[in-house]
């Protein structure tokens, strides 16, 4: 299966068309937003910023950012493409979506705490899902900011150390344009998409061996 990975687009329309052009040479058969589709605006503007990527009748998952409008996750729930705090599967691929954030020093719109990150987790995961979070996992390339603190979620990583699913995608930070690894689970930041950043990710959905079924990751830019 050919992932196509985009998160903070932060309402950059522009962006979504170009990437859409070229989607026809890229053939995804699955395509997953990790948030902040919007720049703290409400679902008004998400609508528009999603429909390029909806028309395509591509399969989309998605999630909300902490910069995402009030309204936004209802829009998700509404288009039914929404992951959060919930499993949703696609071609027997399962999906586990985590919503916002971790608490940050800004006070932005979603943010949750690690207990909550961690209950999310439990009640909603089935060995070999995908995990699409906004926020990363802590202590990772995913989560380092230029400060080079590491500033992702405690509950996330402690969660893929203990389960290792063998995929995660995720965004937020937008300098840890990324992949990395947690034992054997593949860490995927593609980049903010407002700065012409994505990623295409081989995922063989049958094979039974984790480590061996992310087959490749391109970070690729318009």
């Amino acid at each position: 299966m050919r992932i196509l990975a985009i998160t903070d687009i932060h309402g950059r329309l522009e962006k979504v068309k170009a990437l859409a052009g070229v989607l026809g040479k890229l053939e995804p058969e699955l395509v997953l937003v990790a948030g902040d589709i919007t720049n703290f605006s409400g679902a008004k503007t998400a609508r528009n910023v999603l429909e390029p990527l909806l028309a395509l009748n591509v399969p989309l998952i998605a999630v909300h950012g902490n910069c995402d409008g009030r309204d936004v996750p209802g829009l998700l729930e509404e288009l039914g493409i929404s992951a959060h705090d919930r499993r949703v599967e696609i071609n027997g691929l399962g999906i586990v979506g985590i919503g916002g954030s971790n608490l940050t020093p800004f006070n932005t719109v979603w943010e949750l705490g690690e207990e909550e990150i961690r209950r999310i987790l439990n009640r909603n995961y089935r060995a070999g899902d995908i995990i699409l979070s906004h926020v990363p996992p802590k202590d990772t390339k995913a989560d380092r900011v230029h400060s080079g603190l590491h500033v992702g979620s405690s509950a996330l990583r402690k969660f893929i150390e203990e389960n290792q699913p063998p995929l995660v995608v995720t965004g937020h930070i937008h300098e840890a344009r990324s992949t990395d690894r947690v034992g054997e689970t593949v860490i995927v930041n593609p980049g903010p998409l407002f700065r012409g950043y994505y990623a295409v990710i081989e995922f063989d959905e049958r094979k039974k061996r984790r480590k061996k079924r992310v087959e490749n990751v391109e970070l690729a830019k318009l």
